[in-house]
């Protein structure tokens, strides 16, 4: 790789020098925007490339400067840190009482493309500079020895008016030069979790960013689950969320949009039933698909239908066992066992029909070899313009629509080049995130038409030549559910 740096957006010659581009700036179907960075006071950023290899680059971003400090907030009996006006004046009249001065601050969170605005309310307890943390400490452990709920919070996470700073990693794609492809990996199994960089080595790729957001609220053995569309190589190894943003990889091609998949199980005397989910734990009456990816063993305390390659039934078994190679294993307990029972009898044959419907274009995909598909966190830019759908996407909260968090991020241009960023976040006074809202207008400012949101926070990570680039908030690599990769060939 060859490096060069750019600050304000001018080169310096011995800079140049240094690297071999791929294109002219003529022939190049995606640069670097030249306007000023579009978040806080938009400053000018600093920014370093790197060339990864032909068509690939890799942009190291600074912009802006800390000028933000800490203050304490107050708990709500509800346990958030808002809440309607009379309550938190309420709080605030504890406050008083502990011998404090309090604030009531009003914040509004921004309506979004499906979600109205929304106005709550605040308690908050004195300033303190950023070198001053531990004045702030001081003061919140006396508010708690007051019978107070408190917490330490870092001005520059609300989501409110700030002069940054932000650290991003951006590489930009070219679709007329690239030569390689895109594909999704979850690692070694569905069920468990793995870092983005052990996908990178084993899929050998040139870069990698985490993908979509996984089932934590799941046993511990099976957080790997990606909670919506995962299809690797032309298999449905997870079902949609129907409706949910998701990005369709496809050789050297990337779309965003939305999806929704179609799972029936067609027993051999004619008879249909909806299959439920695939490589997931099963509730209740449900029917779950567990294909040799899944890496975990089926549930217990129902009943198994073990399918061959040609969806004939090769045993029927209690579950909870593991899912051998070549096999896939349609699993029932309640009602879906007794389906089991009474039509996927041994030695008959049970076709189990997939679909993954683009709900844009209204057509089924086509699951080839060469198609892949991530599941988004939300929608963010759609047809060049910001369009944040954080309701249908599941993450319409304060906490993730207006604070700061790190991001990942994935945008196409309208030439088809591919856009992946990452900013770090967490770090007061190094890096702030970005709320949604920025997230989108730095993904507009880096070219992107369409872009959406993928897992953030600790799972975000982004990983060139075998090194990871960014910062990770935990402060090393998290394990996560699936990653996106950029494939030599």
């Amino acid at each position: 790789m060859s490096r060069r740096t750019i600050a304000g957006g001018l080169a310096t010659a011995a800079a140049l020098a240094l690297t071999a581009l791929p294109a002219t700036a003529e022939q190049r179907t995606v640069r670097f925007p030249s306007a000023k960075f579009p978040l806080g006071a938009r400053p000018v950023p600093t920014k370093t490339m790197t060339a990864v290899t032909q068509g690939i680059d890799l942009y190291d971003v600074r912009a802006g400067s800390a000028t933000d400090g800490y203050t304490l907030t107050v708990l709500m009996p509800s346990g958030r840190d808002y809440g309607m006006q009379h309550t938190a004046e309420a709080k605030a009249a504890e406050v008083e009482a502990a011998g404090e001065t309090p604030s009531v601050q009003k914040v509004v969170r921004p309506g979004v493309a499906d979600a109205p605005a929304q106005t709550v309310y605040m308690v908050r307890v004195g300033m303190w500079p950023l070198k001053d943390k531990k004045k702030a400490e001081k003061a919140a452990k006396k508010l708690k020895e007051a019978g107070l709920k408190v917490k330490v919070d870092y001005l520059g996470d609300d989501g409110l008016k700030t002069t940054g700073p932000w650290s991003a990693k951006v590489v930009m794609v070219d679709s007329r030069v690239f030569r390689g492809s895109y594909a999704a990996s979850l690692g070694r199994s569905v069920a468990k979790r793995e870092t983005v960089s052990s996908m990178v080595e084993a899929g050998k790729a040139l870069v990698g960013v985490n993908g979509g957001f996984f089932n934590i609220h799941t046993s511990k053995a099976l957080r790997g689950e990606p909670v919506g569309a995962s299809v690797v190589g032309g298999r449905l190894l997870s079902e949609a969320v129907p409706g949910r943003s998701a990005v369709v990889l496809k050789g050297r091609t990337a779309k965003i949009t939305e999806l929704k998949t179609d799972v029936t199980a067609v027993s051999q005397d004619g008879t249909k039933v909806e299959v439920n989910g695939v490589n997931r734990a099963a509730t209740t009456d449900e029917l779950v698909l567990y294909t040799e990816e899944w890496g975990a063993k089926t549930p217990s305390g129902g009943t198994d239908a073990v399918l061959d390659a040609n969806g004939k039934v090769v045993g029927l078994r209690a579950s909870g066992a593991a899912v051998a190679a070549g096999m896939r294993v349609l699993h029932g307990n309640g009602l879906a066992a007794d389906w089991i029972n009474e039509h996927a009898w041994q030695n008959w044959t049970v076709k189990i029909v997939t679909k993954v419907v683009d709900l844009r274009t209204k057509r089924a995909l086509k699951l080839t070899p060469d198609l892949h598909v991530i599941s988004g966190g939300v929608g963010l830019v759609r047809n060049g313009k910001v369009k944040i759908t954080a309701k249908r996407d599941g993450h319409d909260s304060i906490n993730m629509i207006l604070r700061r968090h790190p991001r990942t991020l994935l945008g196409t241009t309208r030439n088809g080049s591919l856009i992946l960023a990452t900013i770090d976040g967490r770090r007061p006074g190094e890096t702030l995130g970005a709320n949604f809202v920025e997230a989108a207008q730095f993904m507009r400012w880096l070219g992107a038409t369409q872009a959406i949101n993928l897992d953030g926070g600790g799972s975000t990570a982004m990983v060139v030549g075998k090194k990871v680039v960014n910062r990770p908030s935990d402060g090393a690599e998290r394990a996560v559910g699936d990653a996106l990769l950029v494939l030599p060939k």
